[in-house]
């Protein structure tokens, strides 16, 4: 099963943010709960887990900025 990795809503009002720095290469071996990005909005960076286990292929790019909810990455 592969799970998708979308920009999450850090706090009411937010519909955009900027993923900052990947903290696992594309294509790495991830366990759930491991570190996998940091994601900046206007107010805060909040570094963000992976929701599985499984093998990250990365979509988004470093200092890109996102709609909320766009796909960025998945883990299969």
């Amino acid at each position: 099963m592969s799970f998708e990795i979308r920009i999450p809503g850090l706090g009411a009002g937010m519909s955009e943010g900027k993923l900052v720095a990947w903290h696992v290469k594309d294509g790495a071996a991830v366990r759930e709960g491991d570190l996998l990005y940091t994601l900046e909005s206007e107010k805060t960076a909040q570094d963000v887990d992976a929701p599985a286990d499984g093998v990250l292929k990365i979509i988004g790019v470093e200092e890109e900025i996102y709609p909320v909810g766009e796909l960025i990455g998945t883990i299969g």
